[in-house]
């Protein structure tokens, strides 16, 4: 049926699940379709998804005043703006957790499963896109399922996805995935054909990533990091096939990963949320043995090389749901080196990755806790200053923790390399001083260290002054003026 057909399935007060993580395998139509319906009937419902939807979904919903309540995960600028006017409920959880929460009976029942297929079998099973995300346990616990078949996609994508779900927390046998590239369940999604209210055809490629080519600053952090991998490899705690590999979404994460395919590595792997185009790179350098992860986050370019020879890279590649690809059980299991994009960094470690000034949502933690907490090393990155100087991202106090200093190995920036294992709070503080803050920030950052050591503590702060670079930002549109001197 036509999309405005099944839009009209969803009534006001519904929960839909929807396919879709970070912009790949998400709906094209039905969504888009629910939008225009809402304009005129006012229909609200809560959404969730897998992570982000591309093509403006997200932000057509919310200007239309069709989500009441979202989760877990978005990054639309439209949305993001109506969140922070408080006319959007927003949760904003890990990424591992949305799947468990809606079997454990923590969230409401989901009405409609909107997923997008490549194709549906004869028993109703759905053959999924490019990504899985949350599409299993929302055709799983969804009264009723729309399917979208999108013919942009090849039929023969069949066979990348690995779907599997867990039981029940208690008494749930281990997740048995003890190398990257081991299959632990279905190629498909099961589905009840008593279940699928609407089939409904699109043709329509996701929505492309943004690339760090010409990234200066991404690139100099990439050196960084890649020149502290060696120095690990000489000592001894890494190999050249190093441990498999996550890298967050963004510039920064994947001109990381990018670098390695120049590096003197060997049989590297990947067991992240999402396979960027750094990924492929390294498949076709002969750098990466396997990749394992939810979804496929393209650029057009890439996207097109990729579709165009597939052969080449479906026996290199997995997409799981994210409770899979998120859990700790296996992040720790297969030791994980984690790298993940900071907001703001303050001088002890802890890292803020989702709040602007401690108040405004840009994205979301997304799944950057589920591999910092349980990671073999966990990196995070990030430039030092922003806005032309007018910001610098490391502060003396973070106004919003995402992730805490104890899980927080290593901060890179473009000035250099905090490694932060083994240290003191004072240690931590003095290497990154040293290493990631930029020269226009040193002076004032380094003088609220020493006078706070001064009045003493194991975490010495002057509270009274610990958000006053936030409050010139607030005050004159710029961090740069001076930090009040008192003792």
């Amino acid at each position: 049926m036509p999309a405005r057909q099944a839009a009209a399935l969803i009534g006001d007060g519904m929960v839909i699940g929807a396919s879709g993580f970070t912009r790949s395998g998400d709906s094209k139509a039905v969504l888009a379709a629910l939008a225009e319906k809402a304009e005129h009937d006012h229909t609200r419902i809560t959404l969730m998804t897998g992570a982000s939807l591309g093509h403006g979904t997200d932000g057509a919903l919310a200007t239309a005043g069709a989500v009441h309540t979202r989760l877990p995960f978005q990054s639309d600028p439209v949305m993001r703006t109506i969140i922070n006017e408080g006319k959007l409920s927003y949760i904003d959880e890990n990424l591992s957790e949305t799947a468990a929460h809606i079997r454990n009976g923590f969230l409401p029942p989901i009405d409609i499963a909107i997923i997008e297929a490549a194709a549906i079998e004869a028993d109703g099973s759905i053959v999924p896109t490019t990504s899985l995300g949350n599409s299993a346990i929302f055709v799983q616990q969804a009264g009723q399922v729309i399917i979208e078949i999108n013919q942009a996609v090849p039929v023969g994508i069949r066979g990348i996805h690995d779907v599997f779900l867990p039981e029940d927390p208690t008494g749930r046998a281990i997740l048995p995935i003890t190398e990257v590239w081991q299959r632990i369940g279905q190629q498909v999604i099961a589905c009840d054909p008593s279940k699928i209210a609407a089939i409904v055809f699109t043709n329509q490629k996701d929505s492309p990533a943004e690339t760090a080519a010409g990234n200066a600053v991404a690139e100099a952090i990439a050196g960084h990091l890649l020149h502290f991998f060696e120095q690990e490899i000489a000592a001894g705690r890494l190999t050249r096939s190093l441990r498999p590999m996550q890298a967050g979404i963004g510039k920064i994460a994947d001109a990381v990963l990018s670098g390695l395919a120049g590096g003197d590595f060997e049989h590297l792997t990947i067991y992240s949320e999402v396979l960027q185009d750094s990924t492929f790179k390294l498949i076709e350098s002969g750098k990466m043995d396997f990749a394992s992860g939810s979804s496929m986050t393209l650029s057009e370019a890439c996207y097109q090389r990729v579709f165009a020879d597939f052969e080449r890279y479906r026996h290199k590649i997995l997409l799981r749901p994210q409770d899979i690809t998120n859990a700790a059980e296996i992040i720790q299991r297969l030791g994980i080196i984690a790298i993940n994009t900071a907001l703001e960094c303050d001088i002890y470690g802890n890292v803020n990755s989702s709040h602007i000034s401690g108040s405004h949502i840009v994205n979301g933690i997304g799944g950057s806790a589920d591999f910092a907490q349980n990671s073999y090393l966990s990196i995070f990155v990030t430039e030092s200053v922003t806005k032309g100087c007018k910001i610098s991202r490391i502060v003396p106090m973070v106004t919003h923790v995402d992730h805490s200093e104890h899980d927080v190995d290593v901060i890179v920036t473009e000035q250099g390399l905090a490694d932060l294992r083994g240290l003191a709070p004072r240690q931590k503080a003095e290497a990154i001083l040293r290493n990631c803050v930029h020269p226009d920030y040193y002076q004032e950052l380094s003088d609220y260290f020493l006078r706070a050591c001064r009045r003493g503590g194991h975490t010495p702060h002057l509270l009274e002054e610990a958000f006053q670079l936030h409050a010139n930002l607030a005050a004159t549109g710029s961090m740069k003026a001076r930090i009040l001197q008192s003792i």
